[in-house]
């Protein structure tokens, strides 16, 4: 069985909805913005209210383990009622908990995701533990003994050991999945090449690969129809920056616009698969992981992942919990046969 181990956050989760909000949209000269607001100094009833474990460290691992992997998992927690929750809740599932780091020194990661009626999110994010992963909190032997390493986003002084952990995996022939977070990547294009260089998958969202390349997407030459020209120029020209070395596969995804791909030869695009959106929070983390599963468990077809990936994280975003719309392998292709229609497309 191959072996998985996942890197990144863990958090526990707090939703909240209230039908007091507003979605207030700001126009620019420059931008269009959207914002959550509420009444304020108001005391406002919330309508709907729920608890739940997240995190890209935990989304991820209960991920592999539910597509039938042997995954463990590396993040931090605090010694405090929410690492007893996060716990309690990986006991559940096929996620070895060896490599788990506790310290009391740190309290456990915690979020407050404001949903609204249309389904989107805002995150407040108590970082935490999270944030305070260091090399010597870390079982290296655990990496070399895994067959493939997935890194999700590491925040504060954690990324500071995102470059050790690459090199030493590169070392001992674990093959790296790498989603890349806001934090590496502002360390310059220089610092996340070396990072991009020992990858054999990367995964970002257009507004990280945006902040990556120094590329951005040219609303005057956007192309809206579908055509030979359905991935606009300026992706593909992300896609092929981010892509350093000839075995890699890159892949960034837009929201409920899709997902885009490259492998050195083809670019693909697969739009969202069809679902009711409830929460978008873990809908990246599925997609991103499902997306690198597929390929390790099919072998290199792109077009096949991207397709199984969309499936998945559709699923995500019908629940309201990060991991609760998970599906394993026979799940995705059944659900796939419902829509024989729904493809992906070669640009």
């Amino acid at each position: 069985m191959v072996k998985i181990i996942t890197i990144g956050s863990a958090t526990m989760d707090v939703f909240v909805e209230c039908e007091e909000a507003n979605i207030v949209s700001v126009c620019s000269k420059a931008r269009n913005s959207n914002f959550m607001s509420y009444p304020y100094g108001s005391k406002i009833d919330i309508s709907t209210f729920a608890s739940n474990v997240g995190g890209g460290g935990i989304n991820t691992a209960c991920n592999f383990g539910n597509l039938g992997f042997e995954t463990s998992a590396i993040f931090k927690l605090g010694k405090d009622f929410y690492a007893d929750g996060i716990l309690n809740f990986l006991n559940n599932k096929n996620v070895k908990l060896d490599d788990i780091i506790q310290n009391e020194e740190f309290s456990t990661g915690f979020s407050v995701i404001l949903v609204s009626f249309q389904g989107d999110r805002t995150v407040l994010a108590h970082r935490g533990a999270n944030a305070c992963i260091s090399e010597n909190d870390i079982n290296f032997s655990a990496i070399k003994e895994a067959d493939f390493i997935y890194i999700a986003p590491l925040n504060g002084d954690s990324n500071k050991v995102l470059k050790k952990i690459v090199d030493y995996a590169e070392e001992n022939d674990t093959k790296i999945c790498f989603n890349a977070g806001t934090t590496s990547i502002k360390q310059g294009f220089e610092y996340l090449k070396d990072v991009l260089d020992s990858a054999h998958i990367v995964v970002m969202n257009k507004e990280e690969a945006s902040m990556a390349t120094g590329i951005e997407v040219r609303p005057d030459t956007r192309t809206e129809k579908f055509s030979q020209d359905v991935i606009h120029k300026d992706i593909k020209s992300m896609l092929e920056k981010l892509k350093i070395k000839d075995y890699q596969v890159v892949v960034i995804t837009d929201g409920g616009n899709g997902a885009y791909a490259y492998e050195g030869k083809n670019f693909y695009y697969c739009p969202v698969f069809p679902s009711e959106t409830v929460s978008t929070l873990g809908a990246g983390d599925a997609f991103a992981s499902t997306f690198c599963a597929t390929l390790i468990h099919d072998g290199i077809d792109v077009g096949k992942a991207l397709m199984y990936a969309s499936v998945n994280s559709s699923s995500v975003v019908s629940k309201f919990g990060a991991t609760d719309g998970l599906l394993n392998f026979d799940e995705i292709e059944s659900l796939l046969k419902t829509r024989q229609d729904f493809t992906y497309l070669l640009a």
